[in-house]
């Protein structure tokens, strides 16, 4: 099997391209040289607040680097690249939508149907759910605009916005970026037209995730701190619903990971400090406005924020620390948990146990992973930068191996 390009030989390139030495863009992101040359050399998998700093430094989006849009055989097997020029003409228009051929169905059942797609958006079931998307878009946009009272419209741009929220993340995983940042302004004009404060402060959430994504600390850090302060005013007199408990609890997860990349591990430590104690009124996992919040999360947030701080052997011990209330070898997540959220933590370790160099664990934990949510991990980038890994120090030629880079498209 050829070995594949890996991020850092598109660094190297891109580093080269600007005229940087080493040295000079090891200063620009804050780590040494020798850690630069072993990320250029393939020995080392950037994490993804550290692409984002180099990218920056490069002047560059991070999709140039990752490799984004994952155009090849793989991805053309199951056309899911396909949607793709709809879903652009439909934003597009998103204020004065075509025609459509049909009168629209009843708000209902685009309702029952939209929670459909909104659980495979969870589920890491993009094939499935991209087609479904264009039309559904395009019926409630109607519905809404032709409304014959408040309540309606109100509600019919309710669903819409997660509509486009399952758009957004749609082109995030399949790494069309521009596309995803519209998406995020769709979410916004639609859910300012739902009446419902924890939908805007959702599409504010969305939006302070693609700047974490892009390295905009500062100005995703004052939008988030602003969001919390918010859902305190919403309830100014009396004690938080377990929806505003929720939203009010991801925002602090986000923060925790912000804060991990643009490495502050002190604030990072004391924002997920404050989601445990509002996972803790709770008492349970929660999927209000989609946000996956809950106890399991707190942990998986503070599992990933250790390796987005770079401290690998720290991530993996507090995992055999909590495996010790199971009576297991490492924690274990509960069932029950959105397959898209369960099979990131899964990529996430696996790129920790290949930084301590544990190939076989790495390994194993991708094959779990693609178990839960065989798409999210096709197309996630850490996934196709772990397997590239694998397959350079594999001395032995494990075609189990070989195999899963393939199927990467790798």
């Amino acid at each position: 099997m050829t070995a594949p390009q890996h991020v850092g030989e598109r660094i190297r390139e891109l580093r080269k391209v600007r005229q940087l030495s080493v040295r000079q863009l090891a200063d620009r992101v804050a780590i040494s040289p020798s850690y630069l040359q072993k990320i250029e050399s393939g020995d080392r998998n950037p994490p993804s607040g550290l692409i984002a700093r180099i990218a920056r430094a490069l002047s560059i989006g991070p999709d140039r680097i990752t490799g984004q849009p994952y155009i090849n055989g793989a991805e053309s097997e199951d056309q899911v690249q396909a949607v793709i020029p709809e879903l652009r003409r439909i934003l597009l228009t998103y204020d004065d939508p075509d025609d459509l051929v049909v009168a629209p169905r009843p708000l209902g059942v685009l309702a029952r149907e939209m929670d459909h797609v909104a659980q495979m958006r969870q589920d890491g079931q993009y094939v499935g759910m991209g087609p479904l998307l264009p039309g559904l878009l395009a019926e409630l946009t109607h519905v809404a605009r032709g409304a014959r009272s408040e309540q309606e419209r109100e509600r019919a741009y309710w669903w819409l916005a997660r509509g486009y929220r399952a758009t957004n993340s749609l082109a995030h995983k399949l790494g069309y970026h521009d596309l995803s940042l519209t998406a995020v302004e769709r979410v916004h004009w639609a859910a300012d037209r739902s009446g419902d404060p924890l939908m805007q402060m959702t599409a504010a959430y969305l939006k302070a995730g693609a700047m974490v994504r892009m390295g905009t600390y500062g100005s995703a850090r004052r939008l988030l701190e602003g969001l919390e302060q918010e859902v305190e005013r919403l309830a100014p007199e009396a004690a938080l619903s377990e929806a505003q408990i929720a939203v009010q609890g991801a925002i602090l997860l986000k923060l925790a990971i912000l804060e991990a990349r643009d490495q502050r591990p002190d604030r990072a430590t004391a924002r997920l400090a404050e989601a445990r104690a509002a996972a803790e009124m709770l008492r349970r996992d929660t999927d209000f406005y989609e946000m996956s919040f809950g106890p399991t999360n707190v942990r998986i947030h503070e599992v990933a924020a250790l390796i987005d701080s770079g401290d690998t052997e720290q991530a993996l011990a507090r995992l055999r620390e909590w495996g010790t209330e199971q009576d297991r070898t490492e924690w274990e997540l509960p069932s029950g948990l959105a397959r898209e959220r369960a099979s990131h933590h899964h990529i996430d370790v696996a790129a920790a146990r290949l930084a301590e160099g544990d190939r076989a664990g790495a390994f194993a934990d991708l094959a779990t992973a693609r178990g839960i949510s065989p798409a999210h991990t096709r197309f996630h980038p850490t996934v196709r930068h772990t397997a590239a890994a694998l397959v350079r120090l594999d001395r032995h030629s494990d075609d189990s191996i070989a195999g899963f880079a393939r199927w990467t498209g790798v």
